[in-house]
């Protein structure tokens, strides 16, 4: 696949996740508006989240890692082109799935008892804990519906359909704004006040729950025609004992290990997060949403450029040719980091603009609640984008188990560093305080996973990267200052002044920063920058 391929599969799956986040961000600004950010809020986002953290904790390493490898090895050395092999998969996937979310909807309070604050568990609490064992039931079917969604989406992916996987989540947000603003004309929003800490009603609970899965179930089923369209027909197959079955599995053993720990620290922060809320403060629905923002350069361009350039890793790893699988991941990160540096200098800077567009529509103070959480999460970006990249590249090599190693270092280090800061701050400073831990973690986890990659392959383009990181860094400095300049002059509009004008402040700040970056770039000869700008210049031209 060449460069322009990949830019091409990217722009696809780019805008297929330009228009699911944006869809999606509509999604978490009703909720804040519909339960707000205190424990309500978190009542649901817990329990909406946790089938998302079991289906990764039991496959989701498997299918996004270790899978579409194996796949691209099928497809080219298959007699049927791999049909076999992935319908295999699907069936063996489907009956685990399955078995699994049965005995979790069974066992929902005993797996909820991983994740929550001992608070949950005192008597004044009785109502808010038996709400959320209720909204868990019902979102738990999800598990079985998340593994099959990204299973067959991994099989379009190594048969090259990359933009069925980024446009489905649509359907999903679509429904579940539907479901949000269903629940606002029947129940209302929350509002302030002891009503933001209370239950969640048992009708609420069916419509938010149930809604939520359905939404997860719709998302699923928009896949399901591309697979014949992509060439493959699926038939159930249960003769398990294929050899590349067991040698997926055996590659999948180290990567479980991975998830495991990745999960066993993420557990630790929903515990920590589930405290704050509790007492009052920032807990999990303003970390989770404030990821959710840091999330969107990364899901527009990270994983784009990752998804799109993992079948030709596959093939260099395949091949033995690690030289020029290292001169991709580090011209791809380049690529990724030209987008991705102007986006973590200039969050710190909109922060609180930032919050108010997303989060204030109800409440302007709901900003101050979000902004400094999302203020440390703009450098921290920096750091996840090169561990990302760094372990598609362990992944193409079937490196598993030094994949593990590495995130078993980044995991400790998050767990460590949130249970000895949290304990420090009060119940407001949670939420920032936890992403302080994740920041320090992935510094953690880009240094040793650049460092052991580089030395695995003999060279990630070292020199090109530290040329560019110096120059982006003169430019980021001039850029910021602008930016900085332009909020400050713009104070008057008031520290909180709700979403509209929060637009328009952060709006101006962050185009005039954007402005100096652009001409900065060109004045440095900046080529991973004005690359971009030219070739969607030309684009718009042919368009």
């Amino acid at each position: 696949m060449s460069d322009q391929r990949i830019l091409a599969s990217s722009a696809v799956m780019a805008a297929g996740t330009v228009f699911s986040r944006a869809s999606g961000y509509v999604r978490a600004a009703l909720l804040v508006v519909a339960l707000g950010s205190g424990v309500r809020g978190d009542l649901f986002a817990i329990a909406n989240t946790l089938p998302n953290m079991v289906y990764i904790l039991l496959a989701g390493g498997i299918f996004n890692a270790v899978l579409v490898p194996q796949l691209v090895r099928r497809i080219k050395e298959d007699a049927d082109g791999g049909d076999a092999y992935a319908s295999r998969v699907i069936t063996l996937s489907a009956l685990f799935l399955g078995a699994v979310t049965i005995v979790l909807v069974l066992a929902a309070p005993l797996v909820l008892r991983l994740y929550l604050n001992g608070d949950y568990y005192e008597p004044a609490q009785a109502a808010q804990l038996e709400s959320i064992v209720d909204l868990t039931r019902w979102c738990l079917p999800q598990v079985f519906f998340y593994g099959m969604y990204v299973l067959v989406g991994q099989v379009l992916n190594a048969r090259g359909r990359f933009g069925p996987m980024m446009w489905a989540p649509i359907a999903n947000n679509l429904l579940s704004v539907a479901i949000l603003l269903t629940y606002l004309l029947v129940f209302g929003p929350t509002g302030k006040g002891a009503v933001r800490d209370s239950a969640v009603g048992s009708s609420a609970e069916v419509l938010l729950g149930l809604g939520s899965t359905l939404g997860i179930v719709a998302q699923f089923l928009v896949l399901v025609p591309y697979l014949r369209a992509s060439g493959f027909t699926y038939r159930p197959r249960f003769d398990f004992r294929d050899p590349e079955l067991r040698h997926t599995l055996r590659l999948g053993v180290w990567t479980v290990l991975f998830v495991v720990v990745t999960q066993l620290a993420y557990l630790r922060v929903v515990f920590l997060a589930s405290g704050g809320s509790v007492a009052g403060g920032t807990g999990y629905l303003v970390y989770s949403n404030s990821l959710l923002i840091m999330m969107v350069p990364h899901a527009i361009i990270t994983v784009s450029l990752a998804t799109a350039i993992l079948p030709r890793l596959s093939s260099y790893a395949h091949e033995g040719r690690l030289a020029e699988l290292g001169s991709t991941v580090g011209s791809t990160l380049r690529t990724s980091l030209a987008l991705v540096l102007p986006f973590a200098v200039l969050l710190p800077i909109t922060a609180v603009d930032v919050a108010g567009v997303a989060f204030s529509w109800a409440d302007a103070q709901e900003a101050a609640r979000f902004a400094p959480t999302l203020a440390v999460f703009g450098p921290a970006l920096v750091f996840f984008t090169v561990h990302y990249f760094m372990l598609r590249g362990f992944y193409a090599m079937e490196m598993t188990r030094l994949v593990f190693f590495v995130q078993l270092a980044v995991s400790a280090t998050n767990v460590v560093v949130a249970s000895v800061l949290v304990p420090m701050g009060d119940a407001t400073t949670t939420a920032p305080l936890l992403v302080v831990a994740y920041l320090t973690s992935y510094v953690v986890g880009a240094a040793a996973s650049f460092l052991l990659l580089q030395r695995t392959v003999g060279g990630l383009q070292t020199a090109q990267l530290v040329r560019f990181l110096v120059r982006m860094a003169i430019v980021l400095a001039a850029a910021g200052a602008v930016a900085w300049l332009v909020e400050l002059s713009l104070a008057g509009l008031g520290e909180y002044p709700g979403p509209l004008l929060s637009l328009v402040r952060g709006g101006l700040s962050a185009a005039a920063g954007m402005l100096v970056v652009l001409l900065g770039a060109r004045l440095l000869h900046v080529r991973e920058v004005t690359g971009l700008v030219d070739t969607v210049a030309a684009r718009l031209r042919r368009g």
